[in-house]
């Protein structure tokens, strides 16, 4: 059991019995009941200190030495600045039509975790209904994934422009902000929920020893078609192989996955 498993049971956070496996609920197809779904700052708190603890004892190798990280932010710094530059205009067009829709802030923002177990709001354009995460109580045992992500193939909180925009990747056009702030790089693991992250195995954590991106391998070789055991096994070898030249090549095979809108939901 994880130091994060400890520090739940110990600060009382969650009263699944982590013990049995039936109480996480998973079936075939994924985690059919999460057992938190809120959290306020006291619990990110606790989960962030359990993702370090837990990350002490990792195994994996990071690949990638000062030279690597310093080309790294540079270039995320330059790409993500050019790109709002690009898409500022479209960006402010597609918010409109969100807004025009149903009255309601055409952006949303949610608390995710990134490298080491740190919490920041990542951004993004808002694809589903105004009390989406007020609903999501009554629609997450329609998860369609076959592990912890949360996966609907017709989820009901989405907007018609909503189904626009996530096919597209237009939704995710906001991260550029996250990543020229410095919570996000452009290239890297996708940063998780922290009620996933909850249910994380040792192994599973390891995708948080670097800092997260707006895509990796995962999001160029099937996005959501990926079993999740295989997306987080992809996101392992990006990071104990991880180089300048491996992030170019994902950058294309990103472009040409959103283009080809493959594995997009």
């Amino acid at each position: 059991m994880s130091g994060l498993t400890e520090i739940l049971r110990e600060e009382d956070i969650t009263k699944v019995a982590l013990e049995s496996p039936g109480a996480l609920k998973y079936e075939s197809t994924g985690v059919t009941e999460y057992p938190i779904l809120e959290f306020d700052n006291e619990a990110i708190s606790l989960l962030c200190e359990g993702v370090e603890e837990t990350l002490k004892h990792s195994s994996v190798r990071i690949a990638g030495g000062k030279g690597y990280e310093f080309l790294k932010r540079l270039g995320d710094i330059v790409l993500s600045f050019l790109a709002l530059l690009i898409v500022l205009l479209p960006l402010m067009i597609i918010a409109l039509l969100i807004w025009a829709e149903d009255g309601g802030s055409p952006f949303f923002s949610q608390v995710r975790l990134t490298k080491r177990g740190k919490p920041f709001r990542m951004y993004k354009l808002r694809s589903m209904c105004l009390d989406a995460e007020e609903k999501f109580a009554q629609i997450q045992a329609e998860n369609k994934s076959d592990g912890i992500a949360f996966k609907s193939d017709d989820d009901p909180r989405i907007t018609r422009i909503g189904k626009f925009i996530r096919k597209t990747s237009i939704d995710e056009l906001p991260q550029l902000w996250n990543v020229l702030k410095g919570d996000m790089s452009i290239i890297g693991p996708r940063p998780p929920l922290p009620r996933e992250v909850v249910l994380y195995t040792p192994e599973q954590m390891d995708r948080l020893l670097v800092k997260g991106g707006l895509s990796c391998i995962c999001q160029t070789e099937g996005r959501s078609d990926m079993p999740f055991d295989e997306w987080v096994e992809s996101d392992i070898r990006y990071i104990s192989t991880r180089s300048t030249g491996l992030d170019i090549k994902l950058l294309f095979k990103t472009v040409l996955a959103v283009i080809l809108r493959k594995g997009a939901k």
